[in-house]
């Protein structure tokens, strides 16, 4: 398992837990809980490359407060510096950059680079969060009472959970893992398949007796439909 822990969660109890698990993670060090980090970084001189935007070195150290050494990974990332006065359009005018830094805790024993690469790359496991919250609901409180909520919580995520199994089941995944680990499959949001899909004007009639959904034609949707429902037969 390679799981990613931000700031909140982090402390060398979970850290401890995790590593006794033989459970690879990284995680965003705080500067305001561990101040030694500033120091550390205003003595270094010597910084290695790892591409044209980021820089790095790396240690194994441990706060004061803890009893386990881990190795510290520091990076800076080049940004261009932003000029508040007027602007000078000269040919040849020099550019000042800026440094924003940061600093990760792990126990992956890969290449820094693949390092950074893979925690960077939980900005595509948050955005699950972020679809569930914006498209399913999931970040909305409904009642005053906690079954109430319970429900409600539990549809959300039964809606996300059914709109992301029926894709996975349509969907190739990709052949190989990628260095950022993003999903395996390509997503689409569920407000933009609630639009393509469902949320179109149609008519409930019985010709003959028999129950059918009349729909104005168009191909797309039709064949959205009907491969959702091949899959779903075929998974059955």
């Amino acid at each position: 398992m390679n799981p990613v822990w931000t700031q909140p969660f982090l402390s060398e109890t979970i850290l401890s837990l995790l590593d006794s698990r033989y459970v690879k993670f990284t995680a965003s060090v705080p500067f305001a809980r561990f101040p030694q980090l500033k120091e550390i970084i205003e003595n270094r001189k010597r910084w290695r490359t790892i591409d044209r935007e980021w820089s790095y070195f790396e240690t194994k150290w441990k706060p004061k407060s803890w009893n386990t050494t881990y190795r510290f990974i520091f990076t800076r990332r080049k940004n261009k510096k932003q000029y508040k006065g007027p602007l000078q359009l000269h040919l040849f005018e020099r550019r000042d950059y800026q440094f924003d830094y940061k600093v990760i805790v792990t126990n992956k024993i890969e290449s820094t680079k693949s390092v950074v690469l893979f925690h960077n790359g939980r900005g595509s496991q948050e955005a699950i969060f972020g679809d569930a919250k914006t498209d399913a609901a999931l970040d909305i409180i409904p009642t005053k009472r906690l079954a109430g909520n319970q429900i409600f919580t539990l549809c959300s995520m039964m809606a996300h959970n059914l709109s992301r199994e029926l894709q996975m089941l349509a969907s190739p995944t990709v052949p190989r893992a990628l260095p950022k680990r993003p999903s395996s499959w390509a997503f689409e949001r569920l407000d933009t398949l609630r639009h393509r899909i469902i949320q179109r004007a149609g008519r409930l009639t019985k010709p003959q007796g028999e129950l059918t959904l009349t729909m104005s034609a168009n191909q797309t949707v039709r064949q959205d439909l009907l491969h959702f429902l091949n899959v779903v037969k075929k998974a059955a």
